[in-house]
């Protein structure tokens, strides 16, 4: 019997899909919002050097894998272990740099080629919509089928995948099925994930006895890094809420006290005039 590791890790991930041009394509293809006459039909992966430089914190806690295919269209995948609301700004910065980075002096705009940005997130990201697929695109406002083409950005919110179905989107639901179902409490890898050949593939690459005691360190490492990350998002969404109750409360003094204006306390305090009301 088989024993898995977590593919979501950096060592597996990079693996699966940066070391695999066709199991990339074939993730690509069941991800991604593309019309069938628009399917990647081959991949090259980015030199080392065009790749987004990241903080610290981002290398702890981000995954990516950057290619782009015989169209010159451009694609960056990521997994992002942990979420915070600045990562949407940070995904549209690199997916814009990608696109801009195609410009050279004298060539026409035409010649540009879409930028898509594909992250899976393993972090509930709470904006507020149903559903684990949310896909971003520039569109007009009032008509939503004119759209400007050039950057495309999904976001996949794994912890609220539920597969209930094979019928549709048979190879979206087999990929995150695998991201979010095999890890190293696996004891059997579910026959349809077997069944399928590039998925099937892909649990060849994760298996553990693929790895050496050195690359076993590094998995092990990530994950403690993982493990730290979220520590200090939590002590830090931790103080906030503490810092939040202080200054409801001295507000709430404030205006028990009536020695100023509410709007003036709303100013004083950063609150607005209706959580003043709401007091």
């Amino acid at each position: 019997m088989a024993k898995y590791l977590n593919p979501k890790a950096d060592l597996t991930f990079k693996k699966i899909f940066g070391e695999h041009p066709n199991l990339v394509i074939s993730l690509l293809n069941a991800l991604l919002p593309l019309k069938d006459d628009e399917c990647v039909e081959s991949i090259e992966y980015w030199p080392s050097e065009k790749i987004p430089r990241r903080t610290q914190a981002e290398k702890d806690s981000i995954v990516d894998v950057c290619c782009h295919d015989n169209k010159k269209r451009e694609f960056i995948v990521e997994m992002q272990m942990t979420w915070t609301e600045a990562f949407k700004k940070r995904v549209l910065l690199n997916a814009s740099k990608a696109y801009v980075a195609q410009s050279e002096v004298g060539e026409a705009y035409q010649l540009l080629q879409p930028v898509f940005a594909l992250n899976f997130v393993n972090a509930p990201m709470n904006i507020g919509a149903d559903g684990y697929y949310h896909h971003y695109q520039l569109v007009h406002q009032e008509k939503s089928d004119e759209v400007i083409d050039g950057l495309q950005l999904v976001f996949i919110e794994l912890p609220k995948f539920q597969p209930h179905s094979f019928a549709e989107k048979k190879m979206q639901v087999l990929w995150l099925r695998f991201l979010t179902e095999i890890n190293e409490k696996t004891l059997e890898a579910p026959e349809e994930l077997l069944e399928n050949p590039e998925v099937s593939e892909a649990l060849k690459i994760v298996e553990v006895g693929a790895y050496t005691p050195e690359e076993m360190r590094a998995y092990d490492k990530f994950w403690d890094n993982i493990a730290t990350r979220k520590t200090e998002l939590y002590d830090y969404e931790q103080k906030i809420r503490q810092l939040e109750g202080q200054k409801l409360e001295t507000a709430r003094k404030l205006k028990a006290l009536k020695v100023m204006p509410v709007k003036q306390i709303a100013e004083i305090t950063g609150l607005t005039e209706e959580e003043m009301e709401a007091l």
